[in-house]
C-alpha cells in the first residue's frame, strides 16, 4: 500500500494565488526568503502526462511567478527545479538566489558553505497581489 501523496492532501499551506489548474504556495522557509512552489491541483508525475494546453498555463504560472520574486525581492539569480524523486506529483520549485546566500552557487539541497547573515525579506502578502495582477 502506497502513502497518499502529500501534495494532493496538503495541510498547513499558505497559498499565495489558486486556480483550478494550479496553486503556488510560499514555503516560507526561513532559510530562503520568497522561496514559492507551483503545484498541479490534480495528480500527475510527469509535466508529458499533461495536456500541452496545461503544460502551458502551469509554465506561465512558473515564469509569473518568477518574475514577481525578481521585481520585489532583486535576486541575483533565480532557480526553477522539477524534481519530484520524493513526491512523483507535478511541481515546480522557484527559489530566489543571492551570491552571498549561504550555499551560492550550489543548489540549495547541497551543503552550506558559510554563514548567511544577510537575508532579504519576502512580504507574502505583496507577492500575493503581484501574482495575481499577474496571472488574473
Amino acid at each position: 500500500m502506497t502513502s497518499p501523496c502529500p501534495l494532493c492532501t496538503p495541510t498547513g499551506e499558505e497559498i499565495l494565488y489558486l486556480s483550478d489548474l494550479y496553486r503556488i504556495i510560499a514555503v516560507n522557509d526561513p532559510a530562503w526568503p520568497g522561496f514559492c512552489r507551483v503545484i498541479l491541483n490534480s495528480h500527475a508525475a510527469e509535466m508529458t502526462d499533461l495536456p500541452i494546453e496545461h503544460r502551458s498555463a502551469l509554465m506561465s504560472a512558473v515564469c509569473a511567478t518568477e518574475a514577481v520574486l525578481r521585481e520585489l525581492l532583486q535576486p541575483d539569480k533565480i532557480n526553477l527545479a522539477s524534481l519530484g524523486n520524493v513526491v512523483p506529483h507535478v511541481h515546480w520549485h522557484v527559489i530566489p538566489r543571492w551570491q552571498d546566500d549561504s550555499h551560492f552557487p550550489d543548489p540549495i539541497w547541497a551543503a552550506a558553505k558559510r554563514p548567511w547573515t544577510h537575508k532579504p525579506q519576502a512580504d507574502n502578502t505583496t507577492i500575493a497581489a503581484r501574482l495575481k495582477a499577474q496571472l488574473g
